[in-house]
């Protein structure tokens, strides 16, 4: 049983999946089936910051089905959570261990490697998920194997896996944005710039895409779109540091 598909952001820029249906426990119900409804009630709680609470529930489903690997995936995701990294990573491979092909508890336990360092284990596993004939969202993994080679300071494979991610999904703005990064620190500004404009068509600008369509305008030498990027930056986000860093730099007169 594993849980059911979703997407939910993470620290680091990587995604796991993790979505809540449900929240009522049945009376009634069999163990198996309220350890699955305690899973989803104690991931509502991890995503409220409830971890008191999280933790009860979801010790509860643990007494009421340790066979369950999404139990131990929200575990892990507990455990780790709170600081206590063995407890989480002995959850995670207990998961993993009871699932090895399932793509989600591969997903997760790399989200969880990648964070604590271990880049080769947590691409492996992210590419173990992409291969998975079954798995709705390849695209994820991918773009989780990019960033966790990126962070581990391997480009050339970072570009690669994401590259992959949006061959799956043209328009899959998670992998589209480090794309523009690493084409920005690799001097490309063709490319990065293309990148971002197919991030920017998706919706709408963050300051954080537009910080980078300036700096990727500064480095093309083009001073009316570095100036375009900055008033717009000014108007829908005068509190994004970057841009208080720029109006405090101008000279008097100047910004």
């Amino acid at each position: 049983m594993s849980l059911a598909p979703g997407l939910r952001r993470c620290a680091a820029g990587l995604l796991c999946t993790l979505l809540v249906n449900g929240w009522a426990v049945a009376e009634n119900a069999s163990t198996e089936n309220a350890a699955h409804a305690n899973v989803q009630l104690g991931v509502g709680y991890l995503r409220q910051n409830n971890l008191a609470v999280a933790q009860q529930v979801l010790e509860r489903a643990l007494a009421q089905n340790p066979k369950d690997p999404a139990v131990h995936t929200a575990l892990g995701l507990l455990y780790e959570r709170l600081g206590q990294s063995a407890r989480a990573d002995t959850h995670y491979g207990r998961a993993l261990r009871m699932a090895p092909q399932d793509p989600e508890v591969l997903n997760n336990y790399a989200v969880f490697l990648c964070r604590r360092g271990e880049a080769p284990r947590g691409e492996k596993l992210f590419l173990q998920a992409a291969a998975n004939p079954l798995y709705r969202t390849p695209e994820v993994a991918l773009t989780n194997a990019g960033v966790c080679a990126r962070a581990a300071g391997r480009p050339e494979p970072a570009e690669q896996y994401l590259r992959r991610a949006i061959k799956l999904k043209a328009d899959f703005a998670d992998a589209l944005l480090p794309l523009a990064e690493l084409s920005l620190e690799k001097g490309n500004t063709l490319s990065a710039r293309g990148f971002l404009q197919r991030l920017l068509a998706i919706g709408p600008a963050t300051a954080e895409t537009l910080w980078l369509g300036l700096r990727i305008e500064q480095a093309a030498g083009d001073a009316a779109a570095v100036q375009d990027y900055q008033q717009r930056l000014e108007r829908e986000f005068p509190q994004f540091e970057p841009v208080r860093a720029l109006r405090n730099a101008a000279p008097p007169g100047k910004g």
